[in-house]
């Protein structure tokens, strides 16, 4: 069995509960990382990227910031 990021998931397949109550699962951690994604997006924009711009690497930071925003869009 493949290594979770959430033991408790990994226990519930383990203990083979109910399918739809396992996808719950994991549809709420993923719902949880999303958020904390989309938080650390915004700091680092707010941060990293506004610092770029101020010490003129502001075209390279919106690279890198659209990378990043393409993954998320996948």
């Amino acid at each position: 069995m493949p290594r979770f990021p959430a033991p408790q998931t990994a226990s519930m397949i383990e203990e083979d509960r109910y399918c739809v109550d396992v996808l719950t699962q994991i549809s709420a951690i993923q719902s949880a990382l999303d958020g904390a994604a989309m938080q650390l997006l915004r700091n680092h924009t707010r941060g990293c990227v506004q610092a770029a711009f101020k010490s003129s690497r502001g075209e390279s930071a919106i690279d890198e910031l659209m990378q990043v925003v393409r993954k998320f869009s996948r």
